[in-house]
């Protein structure tokens, strides 16, 4: 594609993103939209998350509170209660990258004690003791946007230009992040599709996802299965499979997604042709 390689950097290591990598997603949640209440049970989620693997996701993003539209918060007692299981048991048995989808600092401390690679907060790093334990622990980070909280967000989400207000907002929260001392290139950045914004201001992101590159930094897009994409949840395998691969056409470095053979199987033939 002509776009120049970019290294993700964790605390024992590197990752060249010479190509698009796949995160796999591991939901350890009762009312996830999609998968909500399969890998309630810490063997299930550890033996799913490991097929994963296997099929070629090279992350897996292990989370323990739902993030859908409408969803309420868990308590942080609750949300370890759910992951750090999974985390433990999972860690010796792998050795794709392990991420921790969570928005509270304690949670992410414990998972980064049990060898976790990476914090996946969907709030950008918003909250300061998060910021300092990522500046001091120095794992890799991503920094998504979400107007709003997941409670709240897609009630009538509103912006005079999206690409520009997400890309403001990336610039000044990774600023400030690397002012806190995180290296940057442990440093991701996702415009956050689907967490306060209506189906035009996705697709809107999506076409312009090369202004996204231009901040220096990994892109994820997260997509998978969500609402825009139309129809049901269990219909949406093709879209899914489809936005991935827009996704990395117009540079998606990281592609986080449920259907993890199939957009694997995709990116591997695109990158053939």
């Amino acid at each position: 594609m002509g776009r120049e390689t970019r290294v993700l950097r964790f605390r024992d290591g590197e990752m060249a993103l010479d190509h698009a990598v796949v995160m796999g997603i591991v939901n350890v949640t009762p009312d996830s939209f999609y998968d909500g209440g399969m890998f309630l049970d810490a063997g299930l989620a550890v033996a799913y998350a490991m097929r994963l693997a296997d099929e070629g996701a090279a992350i897996l993003d292990v989370g323990g509170e739902s993030t859908r539209p409408g969803a309420d918060p868990v308590p942080a007692d609750e949300e370890w209660r759910r992951v750090g299981p999974v985390l433990k048991a999972l860690r010796p048995k792998t050795d794709a990258r392990i991420s921790i989808d969570t928005n509270k600092p304690e949670i992410a401390a414990k998972a980064l004690e049990l060898g976790v690679d990476l914090v996946n907060d969907v709030t950008g790093l918003r909250h300061p003791e998060m910021l300092a334990l990522v500046a001091r622990e120095r794992p890799a980070a991503v920094v998504m946007h979400m107007k709003g909280e997941p409670k709240t967000m897609q009630r009538d989400p509103t912006y005079g230009d999206v690409v520009a207000e997400v890309l403001a907002f990336l610039e000044e929260r990774t600023k400030v992040a690397v002012a806190a001392g995180v290296d940057p290139r442990s440093l991701v950045v996702d415009p956050g599709l689907g967490f306060g914004k209506m189906p035009e201001h996705n697709s809107e992101i999506l076409r312009r996802l090369p202004e996204f590159r231009r901040l220096g930094y990994p892109v994820l897009i997260g997509a998978s299965r969500k609402r825009f994409l139309g129809r049901e949840p269990g219909q949406r395998l093709q879209g899914s499979v489809a936005t991935a691969l827009l996704a990395v056409d117009g540079g998606a470095d990281i592609v986080r997604v449920h259907d993890v053979a199939e957009t694997v199987a995709a990116l591997r033939r695109g990158r053939a042709q």
